[in-house]
């Protein structure tokens, strides 16, 4: 009996042995399974859609910031986000773009790494949406881009035993450190602004480096003009940018970029004539500005006076005033601030921005310029449209502006913080000025405390003394101006700080600060119709103050108005 008991269970205990064993591994798959679910496993819990708009906003955010796009484990993570749309769904209606923007990426991360690689990986993906995606509309993208690829490569020089050079260095193409460059900046274009007296050339890289600059005089033996090049220390040049850009004006030739040494690029300016220059480098992104000046133009109030046209007994309508009696302004250049994909500093009322709210009041105070003053008046912008700060003031000098004026509005975290203030150009004079010329110009505060160090040298042509004398008219008469409806308003003065966008004027420039954005009461009212025309007769009244100065005599005997308006 007690033999077959034994016998008995040990037949049984494979059979038990079986079942635990199922038992373990459904418990198992259904652990893994909730695992997913519950730590958002993308492939059981998400839509191929909501993966591409993941991707997509990743890629986005990638590529606005300069610091993250040097890394190629950024880009990589990018594309890996994208493949991720194609493997959650091969067959399904994503899949096709999912597999289009990962080889749009790898093409993009070329053009920066420069390896065949990057390049090749693009081919083979476009490759696989025309065989397996033959009626997605991805299809004739793909196309056209291996038809592109193709006609590069039919470009490129053949190298034969006698053209082929070694390389000075040779690493496997899968042998990449974490950078596309380690550690070094990438040139992405060079852009310029002239006019015959005046030109500004602005060296655009992804990331800050040092440089050195040097003018190398005319060599007739050689047929060289004279020559003014910056050297970029730790740098490349992108793969696909334009290295060679005519400018023909007066002062330059051309300008023109070029791989100096291996981790070294050079940009030479060919100079046909000029009077000086200046070089200067801002931050967020870093740029090199090269500021060339010619001999000085004659302005408004250099011009000799015209005598009065018979008939007019004795007056001149607004423009002639401006034009003929020396007050020394005919033209104003007025700078909306921020706009585009720079929308300035959020109002405290949702849906409000600074870039909305500048342009309003700019045009606005055009209008009345135009009308009372007759001068003739520019708007750096007179749409919802990206600018550099450096090509507003390029605006300004090339359109030979006599006056320039900037409009901003105000923002703190403390949503108390109100009240008007005016800014002209210099050293900050408080925290407060720091904190605002830091905001304005999109960097940080030890940027700006970087930029005081070097500010003495870059205020050629600044015009200080006239810039704070029209700041203190401007800001007198908008308080003078809105108290008269809004008694709380608050007088927060002239100040000075270095602002990236008055840098390099060759005219008075101010910075107007309207009001708090980020204060609830003032907010409501910077979107007020007659908010906005109280702060452009403040404005006005203080201009007109500024030119008066220039020619009391003049102004009051031919415009027939009290002088002190």
């Amino acid at each position: 009996m007690a033999f077959i008991c034994d016998h008995k269970q040990q037949w049984d205990r494979p059979t038990a042995f079986l079942k635990a064993g199922i038992k373990f591994a459904v418990c198992l798959v259904l652990a893994f399974a909730l695992s997913g679910i519950l730590n958002g496993d993308e492939c059981l819990a998400q839509d191929p859609k909501e993966l591409y708009m993941k991707a997509d906003l990743a890629y986005r955010k990638m590529v606005e910031d300069p610091s993250k796009r040097r890394y190629r484990q950024n880009w990589k993570a990018c594309i890996e986000q994208f493949q991720q749309v194609y493997h959650n769904d091969p067959s399904g209606p994503w899949a096709a773009a999912g597999l289009y923007m990962s080889g749009k990426l790898f093409l993009e991360l070329n053009r920066y790494s420069g390896l065949k690689a990057d390049e090749k990986e693009a081919a083979d993906i476009f490759s696989r949406i025309v065989k397996r995606f033959p009626k997605s509309r991805y299809c004739a993208k793909a196309q056209a881009e291996l038809d592109h690829l193709s006609v590069n490569r039919a470009k490129e020089p053949v190298k034969t035993e006698k053209t082929q050079r070694p390389a000075l260095v040779q690493k496997p193409e899968n042998d990449v450190k974490d950078t596309v460059f380690p550690g070094a900046a990438v040139v992405e274009d060079l852009r310029f602004w002239s006019n015959p007296n005046y030109t500004r050339i602005v060296v655009n890289a992804d990331n800050e480096t040092t440089f050195t600059h040097h003018i190398l005089k005319k060599d007739p033996s050689i047929s060289k003009p004279p020559r003014l090049y910056v050297d970029m220390a730790n740098s490349r040049l992108r793969k696909d940018m334009q290295t060679n850009i005519p400018i023909n004006d007066d002062l330059l030739s051309n300008v023109r970029a070029g791989q100096y040494t291996l981790d070294s690029v050079r940009v030479v300016v060919d100079i046909k004539s000029f009077r000086s220059y200046k070089i200067f480098s801002l931050k967020n992104p870093f740029r090199i500005v090269i500021d060339v000046w010619g001999e000085e133009r004659q302005t408004a109030s250099e011009s000799p006076a015209q005598p009065i046209a018979p008939g007019s007994k004795g007056k001149l309508s607004p423009g002639a005033l401006a034009k003929q009696l020396a007050l020394g302004v005919s033209r104003i250049v007025i700078d909306p601030g921020h706009g585009g994909k720079d929308f300035g500093a959020p109002g405290h009322v949702k849906g409000v921005h600074e870039k909305d709210i500048t342009l309003q009041i700019a045009r606005r105070l055009a209008k009345k310029i135009e009308k009372e003053l007759g001068c003739g008046v520019i708007l750096t912008r007179n749409s919802d449209r990206y600018l550099t700060l450096e090509e507003r003031t390029a605006i300004a000098n090339t359109k030979n502006a006599d006056l320039f004026i900037s409009i901003h509005t105000n923002a703190a975290k403390n949503r108390n913080a109100n009240g008007i203030e005016t800014y002209f150009l210099n050293l900050a004079t408080d925290d407060d000025a720091i904190l605002v010329a830091a905001r304005e110009n999109a960097t940080s505060t030890k940027n700006i405390s970087d930029l005081q160090s070097i500010l003495n040298d870059l205020m050629y042509n600044a015009k200080v003394n006239e810039s704070s004398r029209m700041a203190g008219h401007v800001q007198e008469s908008l308080i003078s101006r809105m108290r008269n409806a809004y008694p709380d308003i608050r007088n927060k003065g002239v100040k000075q700080a270095p602002f990236y966008v008055l840098l390099g004027a060759q005219m008075p420039s101010i910075l107007v600060e309207t009001s708090f954005i980020s204060n609830p009461k003032e907010c409501r009212r910077l979107t007020e119709g007659k908010y906005q025309d109280r702060l452009c007769e403040g404005i006005f009244k203080g201009i007109r103050k500024y030119i008066i100065e220039l020619n009391p005599t003049a102004y009051s005997m031919n415009h027939g108005e009290d002088s002190q308006g």
